[in-house]
C-alpha cells in the first residue's frame, strides 16, 4: 500500500480526451474524499497546443456534467512523467506506442503505461482506445465523456484499494 499515487492521462494534443479524463477523475477523487492522496494530470504526445485551454467542446461537455476543466492547460509529456507517474494511461494505441517508445529510448520500464480503455468496465463495448473527437461534432465529445466516465469509475476503485 502507498500513501499517494499518481495518474497521467495522455492523448495527442492534450486539449480533448486527456483533459476530459483529468477533470472527471479529479471530480471523482474529491467526491471519494481522496484529495491529496491521488495526483492527477494530463499531457499530450504532441506540442501543437502547448499552454492552450481544453477545446471549447470538451469544456462544454464536462460543464454539462457539472465538471469544470477551464483551469487546465495543454502540456507535452516528459521523460520525468514516465519515470515518476504510477499510472500512465494512453487514450489510444498510437499514443500508447509513442509513450512506450519514449520510455524504451530513455531506458525506462513500460510497466506503468497502459491503454485507458483497458480500465473500462465495459471495455468490449468500445473500440480499443478513446476516439479523437477533435475533427467531429459534439457527439464525439459525448462519446469521450461516456468512455472516460466508465474507465475512471473502475480506476478509482483500483486506486482506493491500493491506498488502503
Amino acid at each position: 500500500m502507498k500513501n499517494k499515487v499518481s495518474v497521467l492521462f495522455v492523448c495527442l494534443g492534450n486539449i480533448c480526451r486527456s483533459p476530459t479524463a483529468h477533470g472527471v477523475l479529479r471530480a471523482k477523487i474529491h467526491a471519494a474524499g481522496l484529495a491529496g492522496r491521488i495526483q492527477v494530470d494530463s499531457a499530450g504526445t504532441g506540442d501543437w497546443h502547448l499552454g492552450a485551454a481544453p477545446d471549447r467542446r470538451a469544456r462544454a461537455t464536462t460543464k454539462f456534467h457539472g465538471i469544470s476543466i477551464d483551469d487546465l492547460r495543454a502540456r507535452q509529456v516528459t521523460v520525468a512523467d514516465l519515470a515518476t507517474t504510477d499510472y500512465v494511461l494512453a487514450m489510444d494505441n498510437e499514443n500508447l506506442a509513442d509513450l512506450q517508445s519514449l520510455a524504451i529510448a530513455n531506458e525506462l520500464s513500460t510497466e506503468r503505461i497502459s491503454l485507458f480503455t483497458d480500465w473500462c468496465y465495459e471495455a468490449s463495448r468500445y473500440p480499443p482506445g478513446v476516439p479523437d473527437p477533435y475533427a467531429g461534432g459534439p457527439e464525439g465529445f459525448d462519446q469521450v465523456f461516456a468512455l472516460v466516465n466508465d474507465g475512471t469509475d473502475a480506476l478509482i476503485k483500483v486506486l482506493q484499494s491500493r491506498l488502503g
